[in-house]
C-alpha cells in the first residue's frame, strides 16, 4: 500500500512565508539606510576623471613603450616622439567617443 502521505500536495509553512516577508522587509530597510550613507557617485565627475585618466595614460603609455623601444634599438629620442603623439591622437579619440557615449546616455 501506498503511503498517502508522499501522494498528498505540499503546503507552504506559515512560518517560512512570515520569515520571507521579515527577511525581505529587512533587505529593503538595509538598502535605504545604505543608500543614505553612501549617496551615489556624480556621473558627471566619474566621466571627467575617466576622460582626465585617458588624456594622462595613453601619452605616458606612449613614451614609455617608445623609451624602452628606442633603448632596444638604439634610435632614441625618435621612436619615443612618435609614439607619444600616436598615443596622443590616439587619446583624443577615445575621450570624444567617451564624451559623444556620455551624452548619448
Amino acid at each position: 500500500m501506498a503511503n498517502d502521505s508522499d501522494t498528498a500536495p505540499i503546503r507552504e509553512d506559515e512560518t517560512i512565508a512570515s520569515l520571507e516577508g521579515r527577511i525581505a522587509a529587512a533587505r529593503r530597510a538595509e538598502d535605504a539606510r545604505l543608500a543614505e550613507q553612501n549617496p551615489p557617485a556624480n556621473p558627471a565627475a566619474a566621466g571627467a576623471l575617466t576622460v582626465l585618466s585617458t588624456m594622462v595614460g595613453y601619452p605616458l603609455g606612449g613614451i614609455v613603450i617608445g623609451f624602452g623601444l628606442d633603448n632596444l634599438f638604439g634610435t632614441l629620442p625618435w621612436i619615443t616622439i612618435v609614439l607619444m603623439f600616436l598615443a596622443f591622437i590616439g587619446g583624443m579619440v577615445h575621450a570624444m567617443r567617451l564624451v559623444k557615449n556620455q551624452r548619448a546616455s
